[in-house]
């Protein structure tokens, strides 16, 4: 009981603000060449992200394989250093937190992996795994760790005599379950689950959704939950913040982002997604071209050298507002604007509580209904 109650008066107080507040989050990795590895460049990972997340509330970070989504999910926890930025938790300054106040917030935010197989030691039983972080924080010992475990192995949907066994005995389904239970058995309040059901089969992925929905509701948690799948997104989360090449590009409500997206990039994301209904499909946005290197991204909006509105605009404008740029062999022309000033986020309209990062925004709507 002491070690608890050291560890929770480290902890600041409940304030009135959001639950978690990024500003301006920077995570660049060196490129290191030559035999003295001098820095030649920096991948730029995540730059300049900012969102804030409420207390019971899920925030969708969503975006293709390699747009930063992962890392950003683990540098605001301390998993990976920060660059540049902040992160507050509950008012708390985490990227400030001397050694023994980072233990203490780290009761209050944990993580869900996306490999429910390379995230457990095979060497370890189950009861283990789930008992270390119990052990490092000094909350339970002995029977009282034994009944712990337990019920925290019936609370995700297992058996308490699973403690016994290893985690190679278990499906992928009821390893992301293990993986829970261990987020969980520091009692925290913000959860960062990195694509916690992109590994598993479509049913079990339904299975899992459902428990961590069942989990909010009961204990009160706030989620960051990264995707690359729209379609999961928009019914789990309360908020969606659209990812590309390491900035958020639209943010907003689940229905506003999904039921009428301000940038082309989220447009593009969303029809890709399969829908419901048998014999119903949307019509494909398909994007030219692959998403470019991170160490030398493009000038202006980054979605500029793929972004169809800007080439459908570019045919219609005047010369001197075009640039000509080549991709895959093929030359097209975008918007000037698009290539020489970077976008930042801006409210998307007076009806619409979204941020978008868009020259254009206005004009997508009707570019869509005109395809």
């Amino acid at each position: 009981m002491t070690a608890m109650a050291t560890a929770s008066s480290e902890i600041a107080p409940e304030t009135a603000g959001p639950l978690v507040d990024v500003q301006g989050l920077k995570t660049y990795f060196p490129v290191k060449r030559g035999l003295l590895q001098r820095t030649i460049g920096f991948v730029k990972a995540v730059d300049e992200v900012s969102f804030r997340i409420e207390a019971g509330q899920t925030l969708g970070l969503v975006g293709e394989s390699g747009c930063g989504k992962s890392t950003a999910g683990r540098t605001l926890l301390r998993l990976i250093p920060a660059t540049a930025g902040s992160v507050h938790f509950d008012g708390q300054d985490v990227f400030a937190a001397n050694r023994s106040t980072m233990k203490a917030l780290r009761r209050r935010m944990q993580i869900i992996f996306q490999d429910p197989y390379g995230s457990l030691n095979p060497r370890m039983t189950i009861g283990r795994i789930i008992s270390e972080p119990i052990l490092v924080h000094g909350l339970a010992r002995g029977s009282e760790l034994e009944d712990r475990v337990a019920g925290l192995l019936t609370r995700v949907g297992l058996a308490p005599d699973y403690a016994a066994r290893y985690p190679h005995e278990f499906s992928g389904g009821q390893r992301q379950r293990i993986g829970i239970a261990r987020a969980l058995s520091l009692q925290p309040r913000f959860i960062v689950c990195d694509e916690p059901v992109s590994a598993l089969d479509v049913s079990i992925q339904a299975q899992i959704l459902n428990l961590l929905s069942d989990l909010q509701a009961e204990l009160h948690l706030s989620y960051l939950f990264i995707a690359h799948n729209l379609a999961v997104v928009q019914h789990f989360c309360d908020r969606i913040a659209v990812m590309y090449l390491g900035r958020i590009v639209e943010i907003g409500p689940r229905g506003h982002v999904v039921g009428s997206p301000r940038h082309p990039y989220t447009a593009a994301l969303l029809s890709a997604a399969p829908m419901p209904q048998p014999g119903r499909q949307r019509q494909r946005i398909v994007l030219p071209g692959e998403v470019p290197s991170p160490i030398n991204p493009p000038s202006g909006c980054a979605f500029h050298p793929r972004c169809p509105l800007s080439r459908e605009l570019a045919r219609q404008a005047a010369e001197q507002d075009t640039v000509s740029i080549t991709i895959r062999g093929q030359t097209g022309k975008v918007m000037r604007r698009c290539v020489e000033q970077r976008p930042v986020l801006e409210p998307a309209g007076a009806q619409n509580p979204c941020q978008v990062a868009c020259w254009y925004h206005e004009k997508l709507d009707a570019w869509r209904q005109a395809r």
